[in-house]
């Protein structure tokens, strides 16, 4: 069985669990997921199977994706990933992952591309305390010193400085999973997962 899905962030709510407390949980439309493609130990060195999710227009597909879809026999799709299975042999193309495989699962791995927040100081990016606020200060919110001064005579890489924050790929582990819905396609996990609505997201079985 194929242990990872793709989905579509569709937002956050909240459900009550048999205690009557609120759990905050963000709900996914995922799959179903096509596998289009196999790869084996004896023709690619690695075991692993490419699924796809998300319908699309063929007139948005390109001519080597269209070969690709054809040669498989299935539907083309929006979003094509990779993942790594423990035996290529136990798959075929054509297998459907759906949200019912996950039915057991207790714990997931969600991975996604974070917002983009664009160009932000260190303040905000890293952390970083204030300056002096009064007494003619102008430091309230620079980074302040960057370097040294006889040895090394530079600045250090992965210097923590103002740049682009977020739009990151961010994997968040052992997220448990509330509840799916086979019917709708829907995964309710708890807590916050990365990238806004709508956002393509992968998830494992942790």
């Amino acid at each position: 069985m194929v242990n990872t899905i793709l989905g579509r962030k569709i937002g956050m709510t909240q459900v009550w669990d048999e205690d009557d407390n609120v759990v905050p949980v963000t709900v996914v439309q995922a799959g179903p997921c096509v596998v289009s493609q196999v790869k084996s130990e004896a023709t690619d060195g690695y075991d692993a199977v490419q699924i796809g999710f998300g319908e699309i227009k063929p007139s948005r597909v390109n001519k080597p994706m269209k070969g690709h879809f054809a040669k498989a026999g299935v539907e083309p799709m929006r979003y094509l990933r990779e993942v790594r299975v423990d035996n290529a042999a136990d798959h075929k193309v054509g297998d459907v992952v759906t949200v019912a495989d996950f039915a057991e699962a207790a714990a997931v791995d969600v991975t996604g591309t974070s917002k983009g927040k664009g160009f932000q100081g260190t303040i905000r990016r890293w952390n970083f305390a204030c300056g002096p606020i009064t007494h003619g200060s102008r430091n309230q919110r620079k980074p302040g010193s960057i370097g040294q001064c006889a040895y090394p005579a530079r600045v250090r890489k992965g210097l923590h400085m103002a740049g682009h924050m977020g739009d990151e790929r961010v994997t968040v582990k052992n997220l448990k999973l509330v509840s799916v819905d086979p019917e709708q396609n829907l995964m309710l996990i708890k807590g916050a997962v990365p990238g806004g609505k709508n956002a393509l997201v992968q998830i494992r079985m942790a």
